[in-house]
């Protein structure tokens, strides 16, 4: 503008809304008040408007000639929303020819207009509103804009809210930051022209560039006296619209800020809304509480019964104790090492948790000749069996997944385990396969008998009760199978099969029954010892059971002498 903008004084019609001074004072409408101290145009109430105009009208012409005069109108306001980041519907500078505006409407009509009058030139009203809610009706640009309206809600020229700093550069404001803005409005009557200026009042300067400008001659809209006033309103979303002063001038100034800036409150939180929040969020913590231990309770009872279901009677007098699947597995580090592989599955190396203990953990496999009977013969066989020269049980795990056992073995001293299981034990128990793989060796070579899947059980006086033959084949008894052995001498390694026994026997009637066994063994043993053993071997495997050397009556005849072959020859598993 051509004129200098005074800001060094002050003359007339300067007003303060928050007061009553002697140029006149605001008339409240509707629900315009007072809130926290400071004067605001809507209070908590959804769907309403406020209304605060002058009691005394401005001069806009002179009284003489009618001619329009320039004027300035600044005023500081604030808008805090119920909801940080969304709006209400915003507030608006009006100058009407009446004090106060009957019939207006809320929600987006701002407290100024209606349905009905929207539009005619009769209104006679010209406003700059501070539009938070974009409305496509009036073709609004956004939800955060600064428009100047003649007669209507449709904005004859709008901006995003924001200022020109002294570089010129364009800074963003938000109208519902609930902080203090500022707004100009300066008309010359020599240029015809309106600026619209928006600035934060922590800058003490007044941008130079103003936010709208509308050149246009505002005469034909213009009384000699108005009124001048402020109008907000909100819809479904609550906000406080707060004004603290206005400045009205018949010149153009921009008045100096001269007073603290003050800090407004949130948005109230009524009383009963709290309590509904309160009431509604312990219900949703008790309901959520609940239902967790609902949950709880029917998982536990559930793995419960499920363990209860499968806890059968052979398993409560069991005395093994049973693993759960997570612990084994965590034992055998996930079933990595394997110790050997059979037709019931594979044996795992692991430590026993919370120990050093080394186990053995035999995974019992779906497709395995070792089903569930054979599983149950061995839990509660060796379970109950105590002997240095057995693989001590040290429990199993029953799950959906696989069956298994837990076992380890002690630093022991040998001794003829096959004594405490055919006659010192209170039950008869037979292995029924009694082999090689099936003896376990620990770090100082003292040897284990396991895998009791075969064993049978008879009480003592009574003849074992069998109903198939079992077994391994070349390890059984005589008169069940005739066992076809690997080679002892290079005499068997020419592709021909023979009946072990019968060829040692064969030898033996010839005067070298010492060929039958590997030159090597010939080389690192006494001729005598080797001879003996051959022939407690022939006779230990005669088909006629009579014959062949019962462990307890022949056990001093022999053992005095050859104690360590004895040794050797019933941990091999050939006696009886």
């Amino acid at each position: 503008m051509s004129h200098k903008i005074i800001s060094q004084f002050v003359f007339i019609f300067v007003l303060f809304c928050c007061t009553d001074t002697s140029h006149g004072k605001l008339i409240m409408e509707e629900s315009a008040g007072h809130m926290n101290g400071f004067t605001t145009l809507t209070n908590t109430k959804k769907n309403s408007y406020g209304q605060a105009f002058n009691d005394k009208p401005f001069p806009f012409k002179s009284s003489a000639n009618g001619t329009l005069t320039s004027f300035s109108f600044t005023f500081f306001f604030a808008i805090v929303p119920e909801h940080k980041n969304k709006g209400s519907h915003g507030m608006a500078f009006v100058i009407s020819p009446t004090r106060g505006i009957p019939g207006a409407s809320s929600d987006q009509y701002l407290g100024i207009f209606n349905a009905t009058n929207n539009g005619e030139s009769s209104n006679q009203i010209i406003a700059v509103e501070l539009d938070v809610h974009k409305d496509d009706e009036f073709g609004d640009i956004n939800d955060n804009h600064v428009g100047i309206n003649i007669n209507g809600m449709k904005s004859i020229i709008s901006a995003p809210a924001g200022y020109y700093d002294q570089k010129g550069e364009f800074k963003t404001l938000s109208l519902i930051s609930g902080k203090l803005l500022r707004i100009t409005i300066l008309y010359s009557h020599e240029e015809r022209r309106l600026n619209v200026t928006l600035s934060p009042p922590a800058e003490t300067y007044h941008p130079k560039q103003p936010l709208l400008s509308l050149n246009q001659d505002l005469s034909p809209y213009l009384k000699e006296d108005m009124y001048v006033g402020f109008t907000a309103s909100t819809g479904y979303i609550g906000a406080i619209h707060y004004m603290l002063i206005w400045y009205a001038y018949t010149f153009i100034i921009v008045p100096q800020l001269d007073f603290a800036i003050p800090i407004f409150p949130p948005y109230p939180k009524i009383e009963s809304h709290v309590k509904r929040i309160v009431l509604a969020t312990s219900l949703t913590l008790t309901l959520f509480v609940a239902l967790s231990a609902s949950a709880l309770s029917i998982f536990l009872y559930k793995k419960h019964k499920k363990v209860l279901e499968v806890l059968e009677e052979w398993e409560t007098a069991c005395g093994p104790h049973r693993f759960a699947y997570s612990e084994l597995f965590k034992a055998t580090n996930g079933f990595k090492q394997i110790l050997g592989e059979g037709g019931f599955g594979k044996v795992f190396k692991g430590t026993l948790p919370g120990s050093d203990a080394a186990i053995a953990v035999k995974r019992v496999s779906r497709g395995s000749s070792q089903g569930m009977r054979e599983f149950l013969a061995e839990v509660t066989t060796i379970g109950r069996l105590r002997h240095p020269n057995l693989v001590r049980l040290l429990g199993y795990c029953r799950s959906r997944t696989a069956l298994l056992e837990s076992t380890f073995q002690d630093h022991q001293r040998r001794c003829l385990c096959t004594l405490l299981l055919h006659h010192d034990w209170l039950q008869v128990v037979i292995h029924r396969d009694i082999k090689p793989a099936n003896v376990l060796l620990n770090d100082k070579m003292n040897a284990s008998l396991g895998d009791f899947g075969l064993a049978k059980l008879h009480e003592r006086g009574h003849e074992a009760q069998t109903s198939r033959v079992a077994g391994t084949f070349g390890y059984m008894a005589p008169e069940l199978f005739l066992a076809v052995e690997e080679c002892l001498s290079h005499e068997l390694s020419q592709n021909r099969l023979a009946v072990l026994a019968d060829w040692v026997v064969n030898r033996w009637e010839q005067g070298d029954i010492t060929e039958a066994v590997c030159e090597r063994i010939r080389q690192d043993h006494d001729k005598g010892e080797v001879e003996l053993v051959l022939k407690l071997g022939v006779l230990c495997s005669h088909q006629d059971e009579e014959v062949r050397p019962d462990i307890t009556e022949k056990k001093e005849k022999w053992y005095e002498k050859y104690s360590e072959v004895l040794d050797s020859v019933t941990m091999m598993g050939v006696c009886k």
